[in-house]
């Protein structure tokens, strides 16, 4: 007689057989909590997005969206927007716990290096073009044919590396970890050495109370400790008065907050000015500086934002369990073609290049495994236009501990590798330990790939090598030495 016991998860509703959620483990308060989880842990983009485009001139002195003064709600508001947007469409097209908003660095070198030579019209606008290439070699197979290319280890280095940047991240967004101010030695615990500060005290009772739940097993650890440690630097920082790290004048306070001060908000919601929207001049760059030139600042952008996300989507799907045998994540067409168009996306609305996000696997840690946790995100991202004040009053403090725990459950997919081999085990160490060392994916995974084929080709195994890994080496090797080109090619 046949064995008609069911083993498999049965879909209870509509809802459940669109996002697989009993087929992957999951149930729907997880994928909430999950979302909301991830959201809180990345709401700083919109605070810290405007605090690093917003406030920088461009080459003709003026702020983004136009004038002598920077106007950080209306980038905030645009942040904010396109995020919610692109993290819905990831939600519902990929089906993965992904999210997505301004990717730091890249603003970072949109701000300081692209829109110093040019208007912030002509900067986006090159952000959409980048977008728009990646998405090109999206359609046409390469970009996941790249990917697939890359050895299962080193895809376990991508994330342990990961692991180990984002706790780094913590760490320092806390003040727990800061730059020193005596070389040669480059960071120290806290202040001085010392740790000092109520926000710190707020960063370290975070940690230990989201250490503790995890360890009892408690149901929405994460997000718990988050709110907790917020609500408590609210009530320390409303009986202390101790005020912002660095204030409107510029005097520095290395016991105060690192980036927004936890305060009740004057008001709870305020009407969105979405004006920064199309405010992009896609050919613009190209006159004022010149095709070699700009086509050098594409490819920069390109190259960072193409393997960030593979590192990133392997990741958390790793945390999530969800790799198949090949060590690729479900649906990874699609997670890589809403990547692309936030891309572009991001310089279309003026809000820099929008890339994936590795908070994500905080959502993960407590049990996001669907698209439906990235649509919770996303709505929140959206309400967030409305109530930025709240948002707002989430110090990075209080965000932080979460950082940290995920690095933690991220670094223990270091068992993965191969230690013994070291044609293998020298690339694996090399982009788990430049990640944190240079506060830069893009450059543990290059250097990663480089020593990798380098290996191999010394030890007369060169034909092991995927093609497109050779490929990419070298546009690798032509990243890392760009200043020299420029140099070379007159390029300033």
């Amino acid at each position: 007689m046949a064995d008609t016991t069911r083993t498999d998860p049965v879909p209870t509703s509509p809802l459940d057989r669109y996002f697989k959620i009993a087929e992957r483990g999951s149930t729907l308060s997880r994928e909430v909590r999950g979302g909301l989880v991830t959201f809180f842990t990345m709401a700083y983009i919109i605070v810290l997005n405007p605090l690093i485009i917003g406030t920088q001139r461009d080459v003709d002195g003026q702020f983004l969206g136009g004038g002598g003064a920077p106007n950080l709600a209306l980038v905030a508001a645009a942040t904010a927007l396109v995020a919610g947007v692109l993290t819905i469409l990831m939600g519902a097209f990929a089906n993965f716990p992904l999210a997505l908003a301004a990717g730091l660095g890249l603003n970072a070198f949109v701000a300081f290096a692209i829109a110093s030579k040019m208007t912030w019209a002509d900067a986006m606008g090159l952000v959409v073009i980048e977008g728009l290439v990646i998405l090109l070699l999206v359609l046409t197979g390469l970009r996941k044919a790249v990917f697939s290319a890359v050895p299962p280890e080193l895809k376990v280095a991508i994330s342990v590396g990961i692991g180990l940047f984002i706790a780094l991240i913590g760490f320092v967004d806390a003040g727990f970890v800061r730059r020193t101010q005596s070389p040669p030695v480059p960071v120290e615990l806290g202040a001085g050495g010392q740790l000092a500060g109520w926000p710190v005290l707020v960063f370290a009772l975070g940690l230990i109370a989201m250490i503790i739940m995890m360890a009892l097993r408690v149901k929405g650890a994460i997000l718990i400790g988050i709110i907790g440690a917020t609500i408590l630097a609210v009530v320390i920082e409303a009986i202390g008065k101790i005020g912002p790290a660095v204030s409107s004048t510029g005097a520095v306070n290395p016991h105060g907050w690192a980036l927004s001060v936890p305060a009740l908000p004057d008001k709870v919601a305020e009407i969105p000015n979405f004006s920064l929207v199309g405010q992009f001049s896609l050919l613009g760059g190209f006159e004022r500086i010149g095709v070699v030139a700009a086509v050098l600042f594409v490819f920069t952008l390109l190259l960072a934002d193409f393997f960030d996300t593979i590192g990133t989507m392997t990741a958390t799907a790793a945390e999530a369990g969800l790799l198949d045998e090949d060590g690729s994540p479900p649906n990874a067409q699609r997670i890589l073609i809403v990547d692309s168009l936030a891309a572009a996306a991001g310089g279309a609305a003026s809000v820099s290049s929008n890339t994936s996000y590795i908070e994500s696997a905080a959502g993960i840690g407590e049990g996001a495994r669907t698209g439906l946790a990235s649509i919770v995100t996303g709505v929140l991202f959206l309400l967030a236009t409305f109530l930025a004040p709240l948002v707002a009053i989430i110090p990075n403090e209080a965000a932080a501990p979460a950082l940290v725990v995920v690095g933690f459950l991220m670094m223990t997919q270091v068992r993965g590798i191969d230690w013994d081999d070291y044609g293998i085990a020298i690339p694996a160490f090399l982009t788990i330990i430049l990640m944190p060392f240079t506060y830069s994916i893009t450059a543990g995974i290059g250097a990663g790939f480089i020593s990798y084929v380098i290996l191999r080709a010394v030890r007369g195994r060169a034909r092991e090598v995927h093609p497109l890994m050779w490929g990419v080496a070298v546009l690798f090797v032509i990243y890392f030495a760009l200043d020299p080109l420029q140099q070379l090619l007159g390029v300033k």
